[in-house]
């Protein structure tokens, strides 16, 4: 049966209540840092293709200016984060769990910090969806609550929706990104919520806020009196609250099927940072080349959020806010739960860092060998998607692939509470996110070998064909020559097959008259 929205709330299944640790970073108003002096800019940014680099080493460029193009679906452009000439374009460390290297743009500044913007759209409800789907591309604006779908994709469907969901949640502890925004950018962030309302075409949006950020939601209240289109809940602190799907059914009591979306049931959802920055893109012209980000932790002396240009080295963030290193000192992107470990310093910025957390070994106790799995279950009881966290860790072990797929690896967030109760200090999400890594890579390598077959079945195909049309050829020529000699025969032509006749006779006699010839000659001499 099909729940109304009302004010009534649900909840989810498990999750958990970790310590907040706010508090060390919501204190204080958004700072601005400072420019650095060589910005790093990955081209990929964002769940998608990157795409093609338009800029050479050697050439010069002003802040706002693109660095890639956005030629297909799904591919987002990255700007310059400043004002500069572009050094080398090359590998380099990247903000990935993996570690692993991609392509950097490097950037050298030159301080004036030069800007380009786009044309600022004045009245957004003069503009279609279109032109306005076509800004948001152009913007590069990504989702920027930690999973980086293109908005513009996002947003280009054509269900009807029954409520836009803006997320302000941030349900991780330490992280207050969102949390300062929504204090200081509130009117920001309406202005944005309703230019979505307009795109998606939808009369309804749902503004949803943690019980534990107070201050954010008197801001809200102070502004929503403008914009009654939009509804504010305050919805009880629990981790993952923040999830999509675990969202979803707590405003709605529904839950969204397995390998489902919420647009499955008539929602989008969207986060306020994103809101935010579809409402500078729109109306001031501004790209996506800065974000808010937290930057917490006891091992730093100025915690607090801060206005950090994409591409900024984590090395020079932390700089910044006084960062003392400890013996095997921790530098994490993200929080405690959902975040990584840093290979290096050099890590850039990108659009999905929200947090860079350095923890003393004290409030985050280093990572314990990993012992046998007890069988405890506590890991099924926290899984806010009602997986069973124990079998999938067996099978990820165990590279059982199909197994996997029937456990709904996929379902699977990775917000790390299974292995926050795990007594056994087993890296749960680590053994998830490399299964799913090699479930991706056999898929990719499966398709390249259909379309190889594909294309080796299409030439096979191609070759027997021009075959049998040469075949067709040399038989309709042989019937066409066969109907001409009939056709001469009739008129009283010579046959041509006497002429070859007469022409092999001569040839014969010929040679006979030359053997003779040369009988007689050797007859002649031996005389």
């Amino acid at each position: 049966m099909k729940t109304s929205l009302t004010h009534q709330l649900w909840t989810f299944p498990g999750g958990i209540h970790p310590p907040e640790r706010k508090d060390l970073s919501n204190q204080v108003a958004i700072a601005t840092l400072p420019l650095s002096s060589v910005y790093r800019v990955p081209i990929k940014q964002h769940s998608g293709a990157a795409g093609p680099i338009i800029v050479s080493p050697g050439d010069k460029v002003l802040r706002g200016q693109p660095l890639t193009a956005a030629e297909l679906p799904g591919q987002l452009p990255v700007h310059a984060p400043t004002s500069g000439t572009i050094a080398k374009i090359g590998p380099g460390r990247v903000a990935h769990p993996s570690g692993l290297p991609d392509t950097l743009i490097e950037i050298n500044a030159d301080g004036a910090d030069q800007r380009q913007t786009l044309e600022p759209i004045g009245d957004y409800q003069a503009f279609s969806a279109a032109d306005l789907i076509t800004r948001i591309t152009a913007a590069g604006i990504a989702g920027l609550g930690g999973a980086g779908f293109p908005t513009a994709q996002k947003l280009n469907q054509q269900r009807p929706l029954e409520a836009l969901i803006i997320n302000g949640v941030e349900c991780e502890p330490y992280i207050t990104a969102d949390d300062r925004l929504m204090r200081e950018h509130a009117l920001d962030i309406c202005r944005g919520t309703m230019i979505l309302l307009h795109i998606v075409n939808c009369e309804r949006a749902i503004l949803a806020i943690e019980d534990n950020k107070p201050e954010a939601v008197a801001s809200f209240t102070a502004v929503l009196n403008e914009f009654p289109a939009i509804e504010l809940r305050v919805i009880p602190t629990k981790y993952p609250s923040g999830g999509e799907k675990q969202l979803i059914q707590i405003l709605t009591g529904r839950q969204v099927p397995s390998r489902g979306l919420p647009i499955d049931l008539g929602f989008l959802m969207q986060n306020v940072g994103t809101a935010y920055a579809v409402a500078r893109a729109v109306e001031h012209g501004e790209v996506l080349d800065q974000r808010v980000v937290t930057v917490t932790g006891e091992n730093v002396d100025k915690p607090g959020n801060y206005w950090v240009r994409l591409g900024t080295p984590v090395a020079d963030l932390l700089a910044h806010t006084g960062f003392r290193a400890e013996p095997q000192q921790r530098v994490i992107m993200g929080g405690p739960m959902m975040g990584f470990t840093l290979p290096d310093l050099t890590v850039p910025i990108v659009k999905i860092s929200n947090c860079v957390l350095v923890p003393s070994t004290q409030e985050l106790e280093p990572a314990q060998t990993e012992m046998p799995c007890i069988r405890c279950g506590a890991c099924a009881d926290v899984c806010p998607a009602q997986l069973l966290p124990q079998q999938l860790q067996w099978l990820a072990k165990a590279k059982d692939y199909d197994g996997l797929e029937q456990q709904n690896l996929f379902d699977c967030i990775e917000c790390g509470a299974c292995a926050y109760v795990c007594p056994s200090e087993i890296p749960l999400v680590h053994y998830y996110r490399k299964a799913k890594a090699e479930v991706r890579t056999i898929a990719r390598e499966k398709a390249q070998a259909e379309v190889a077959r594909q294309r080796f079945e299409a030439r096979k195909e191609r070759l027997e064909r021009e075959k049998q049309e040469r075949l067709e050829r040399h038989r309709q020529a042989a019937e066409a020559r066969k109907k001409a000699q009939a056709e001469a025969q009739q008129q009283g032509a010579p046959n041509p097959q006497d002429a070859v006749q007469a022409a092999i006779a001569r040839a014969k006699a010929r040679k006979a008259a030359l053997a003779a010839a040369k009988a007689k000659q050797e007859d002649d001499s031996s005389a």
